[in-house]
């Protein structure tokens, strides 16, 4: 067994310098660890507070050399970073999570087929990469949603079609690069899992995460779940560990799933590194994600972590930057009136400017119960001007 990595003495480093990567600079910096960002933006979130920041392409070879020299373990903060690069780090360092694990992530059709190997349902599907899969396409898929197999994040990469007229024009739109056409199913909710797990095969894992998603984007998370039965809860929860599992994952993992309107579960997809649903965790957990991901890939120990306090995650997009009547004047939100809500926590992610739907920050309402952590979520929503009817 693997000595771990002990805080004050080891380095650990990060791929990518968006705000995922911050907060696990936040959360390794805390613990004592020196941190090393390499991301090509000069400007990026994470690496204006690592200790260094190596700002160079993901498949610089010199960049990538040096991340080694100084780092003894290796992290992802986006699932496309290439995964040669992950490989030529793994050459001579600890890197979770594996390259391996993270190319089934990156790619719809290998995850799809993850699935159904981990014994997890998903809904039907089929693989489009030819004209001829494009004709031989079941009418039983349609309506569906196509999804380019790669890249494609946040609702991006994603058309809903009716009919074969319909896909046929969806996928040149997407210009017929490799997709996957997915059968839409009637939804009742959406729920994710947050599972930790390290090289020794322990795992932990978060309550599950009732999630809303606004155009593709994830607007608002309540824990717990208030639409979901413990049975159901229960089943999400072993399934999100199979998953883990046959991978032989190390570190934070997400996997989405769908509740279906007849009360089965289906999975969605998983993303390879800590999610924008798990970010309640910072406040109204004893352990937060990314405490967690230092753990996995540092090989200190997995401890369960508890749920300490109710809570609400709101979502901050770049459009709260601005008026909606004035959509060129950029403005600051009324911050001081959302924090003087009780058990409001505000998180932003240090971006030089806003622009509509960028990822600029969250907000983590707690309380004492789910009553009160849902009244007060609704009155900051309605000071800043998002959605509450949820």
């Amino acid at each position: 067994m693997t000595a771990p990595l002990l805080p004050g003495e080891a380095s650990l480093g990060v791929m990518g310098g968006g705000q995922l990567g911050r907060m696990f600079v936040h959360a390794a910096q805390s613990l004592g660890f020196r941190t090393v960002v390499l991301d090509p933006d000069a400007d990026s979130p994470a690496g204006l507070i690592a200790h260094q920041h190596i700002r160079a392409d993901y498949l610089d070879a010199v960049a990538l050399g040096e991340l080694a020299r100084q780092c003894q373990a290796i992290t992802t903060e986006f699932e496309n970073v290439p995964a040669q690069a992950l490989q030529q780090l793994a050459q001579t360092r600890v890197v979770a999570p594996a390259a391996a694990a993270v190319a089934i992530c990156q790619d719809r059709a290998a995850e799809k087929a993850h699935f159904a190997a981990s014994a997890v349902a998903c809904a039907p599907y089929a693989v489009i990469a030819s004209e001829a899969d494009l004709l031989a396409v079941s009418d039983d898929l349609l309506p569906g949603i196509l999804k380019t197999a790669t890249m494609g994040y946040d609702g991006k990469g994603q058309v809903r079609v009716r009919s074969r007229s319909e896909l046929v024009d969806a996928w040149a739109q997407l210009k017929q690069v490799r997709c996957v056409l997915e059968q839409m199913l009637p939804l009742a909710l959406e729920i994710s899992v947050i599972s930790a797990r390290n090289a020794q095969g322990e795992i932990v894992q978060f309550p599950v995460q009732q999630n809303l998603h606004i155009d593709g984007v994830l607007a608002v998370t309540q824990v717990p779940a208030p639409g979901v039965s413990a049975e159901l809860q229960a089943q999400a929860l072993a399934a999100a560990a199979r998953i883990a599992e046959s991978m032989q994952y190390v570190g934070v993992l997400c996997v989405e799933f769908f509740v279906l309107q007849d009360g089965r579960l289906i999975v969605n997809e998983m993303a390879p590194r800590p999610h924008n649903s798990g970010h309640y965790t910072m406040n109204a957990c004893d352990l937060s994600q990314f405490d967690l991901q230092v753990r996995a890939m540092a090989g200190l120990p997995l401890t369960q972590p508890r749920l300490h306090s109710p809570t609400v995650m709101l979502n901050l997009l770049g459009d709260l930057w601005f008026s909606p009547t004035a959509t060129d004047v950029e403005r600051t939100p009324a911050w001081d009136q959302v924090l003087a809500l009780p058990g409001t926590h505000l998180h932003l992610y240090g971006k030089a400017s806003a622009r509509p739907g960028r990822k600029m920050g969250h907000l983590n309402i707690t309380a004492a119960t789910s009553e009160q952590a849902e009244s007060s979520a609704r009155q900051a929503a309605a000071l800043l001007g998002l959605a509450s009817d949820w």
